[in-house]
């Protein structure tokens, strides 16, 4: 028995856009033929896949495990009229990009724009955690993101290394100081990331192998919310070197007896790396990563 893609489509608009008012619309098809594919498709298999409600459409777990794979078959289709409309032109298409922040990502995404630039560009911010998911589940072509779990799904390319920095506010004693040392943390109140941020799990590792409980006063889920809780004297934080900013009431401090480092990385999902897309968008980092070496 084989499958029907047309009654596959079908099931995969009405999961991805919550109801088949939404799916016909989005895939210009009438709400009846929807309605008949899909169906099919389930009397077909003599499974329930939906459940349809007075104003939204609910996935029955069977229907949750198919929405996974039509994931990966509906992107996989995107790829193939990508592969098909760039053949032998200039790359077109739209590109997502998932990342952890706007740093790494504006710098390599203006390196794409110049060399494609009839490619449209979205992105997806998000801790690293976040990030991975949305390579996992085909939400995203590529993504930027700092140290994770293996996952043999997703393809990790290095691409650059960062340093642990303290930051403070201009009324904290240390204000004046260039760096300071390890144990000086301890009960200092920190305003952190939420416990999916890459920077604050190598923070929290090196502290705790070195026996130094620190003080986590606030949690934040933005990168700019932890900022400006500094900036008001909440506490202390911690980021990479490369993403703190200059600023008059705030200042960076080195740790200078312990490096803690985060190694940020490009990703893809491991069954995509003939994407034209993807493939455009890697060669673009490493000719980055080659004028980095040369200057």
């Amino acid at each position: 028995m084989s499958i029907v893609f047309s009654q596959l489509r079908a099931f995969h608009a009405v999961a991805a856009h919550g109801g088949f008012t939404a799916a016909s619309r989005v895939l210009n098809v009438g709400q009846p033929t929807l309605t008949i594919q899909v169906k099919e498709l389930e009397q077909t298999y003599g499974v329930e896949l939906l459940i349809r409600k007075s104003r939204r459409t609910e996935l029955t777990e069977a229907g949750s495990a198919l929405f996974e794979i039509t994931r990966g078959i509906m992107s996989f289709c995107d790829e193939a009229h990508e592969l098909l409309a760039a053949h032998g032109k200039a790359t077109k298409g739209h590109l997502r990009v998932a990342t952890v922040g706007p740093f790494h990502a504006t710098e390599i995404i203006a390196a794409f724009k110049r060399d494609h630039p009839a490619v449209q560009i979205s992105t997806m911010l998000g801790n690293s955690e976040r990030t991975l998911r949305h390579i996992i589940d085909f939400e995203a072509d590529v993504a930027i993101l700092a140290e994770v779990p293996e996952d043999t799904r997703v393809t990790m390319i290095p691409y650059r290394t960062h340093r642990v920095v303290v930051f403070v506010n201009g009324d904290h004693p240390w204000f004046k100081r260039k760096s300071v040392k390890l144990r000086e943390l301890t009960d200092q109140p920190f305003v952190l990331r939420e416990r999916g941020s890459t920077t604050r799990r190598a923070f929290e590792a090196t502290m705790q192998a070195e026996g130094v409980t620190i003080e986590p006063v606030f949690e934040i889920e933005s990168r700019e919310g932890v900022w400006k809780a500094v900036e008001r004297g909440l506490g202390i934080s911690v980021v990479a070197d490369f993403e703190f900013v200059p600023h008059p009431n705030l200042r960076a401090l080195e740790i200078s007896d312990r490096t803690i480092k985060t190694q940020y990385n490009i990703a893809h999902h491991s069954g995509r790396g003939h994407s034209p897309m993807v493939k455009a968008f890697l060669e673009t980092v490493r000719r980055m990563k080659g004028t980095d070496r040369n200057r």
